[in-house]
């Protein structure tokens, strides 16, 4: 894994410059509003959903650069759901990364308008760069990308968790609720990467979406065991915060170890959906053992 490792430092280090770049400049009017989106994008993090976007555009040959911008656009849209989810009215929490979140270092509606200006910003991207030889692939990207975002993707799902504190639920109901609020980023950064590069038949973009749904809910379902095992330190955010606020969880609902199995099944399947895609993939399968296997 030694060769995976320097990869995902790679990526990550590229797409520091590249969300710096893109990010306005800290001494443009407003001043104030512009350091709150770059403190909350530049602040680390482990670059998962751009490594899976050029993990993607490897096996359809995709231009770099393509593959940057569509990168971008989706931590762009990653950093806006963090700001939100740590405000008060969400989550109400006051570590991410390691840090102050957005709110407490700046201060609430500077937080909120942070959020919302990098939503725009990601959108922004995805409809001026040039990302596809096909205007009309560039155009179902963006379909794509703004229903992964929208009440039937990401902020859907953040609803449904919401509504659904100190409540019991099924585990088709819990993992309904995962592929809208987790998942749905996480499949879109797999296929507009993909889409970055060669067409793929129609059975191809199943198999690499059934891999994303697989890594998607593997990741929550990771996320929720360390949430329960590890601590605020490695973390790096506050630890058994969901628990604590009755949140329904995979733990919570399953147990430790059936939940521990349940990732490692995921796993499986996510090796499974790639297969047949031979050695250019061989990143996907790498990035899903980490997801899998990571400690924070």
């Amino acid at each position: 894994m030694n060769d995976f490792q320097d990869w995902a430092r790679g990526v990550a280090r590229d797409m520091e410059h590249t969300l710096s770049d893109l990010l306005p400049p800290p001494d443009v009017e407003p001043q104030r509003l512009h350091a709150a989106m770059r403190y909350a994008t530049l602040s680390g993090g482990k670059r998962v959903r751009p490594m899976l976007a050029f993990a993607a555009g490897l096996v359809t040959e995709a231009h770099p650069a393509r593959v940057k911008a569509v990168s971008a656009a989706v931590e762009f849209i990653h950093a806006y759901s963090l700001i939100h989810d740590d405000l008060p009215c969400m989550d109400d929490d006051t570590l991410r990364r390691g840090r102050p979140t957005c709110h407490i270092e700046f201060d609430e509606a500077t937080a909120l308008l942070a959020g919302d200006a990098l939503q725009a910003l990601a959108f922004e991207i995805v409809s001026t760069h040039n990302l596809a030889d096909n205007p009309a692939t560039q155009l179902h990207m963006l379909h794509h990308f703004t229903k992964a975002c929208g009440s039937h993707g990401m902020a859907g799902g953040q609803a449904i968790d919401l509504a659904n504190v100190g409540k019991v639920i099924t585990l088709p109901e819990l993992e309904f609720m995962h592929i809208l609020k987790t998942g749905a980023l996480i499949r879109a950064s797999v296929q507009l990467g993909a889409l970055c590069g060669r067409a793929l038949r129609a059975d191809e973009m199943v198999h690499l979406d059934r891999y994303a749904k697989c890594v998607g809910l593997a990741f929550q379902v990771v996320d929720d065991i360390l949430d329960c095992e590890s601590n605020t330190e490695k973390l790096g955010k506050t630890a058994g915060k969901d628990q604590d606020a009755n949140k329904p969880t995979y733990v919570s609902l399953m147990g430790l170890v059936p939940a521990k199995r349940f990732a490692d099944e995921l796993l499986a399947d996510a090796y499974d959906a790639v297969a047949s895609f031979g050695d250019s993939a061989i990143r996907l399968r790498q990035l899903a053992e980490f997801i899998v296997r990571r400690e924070n």
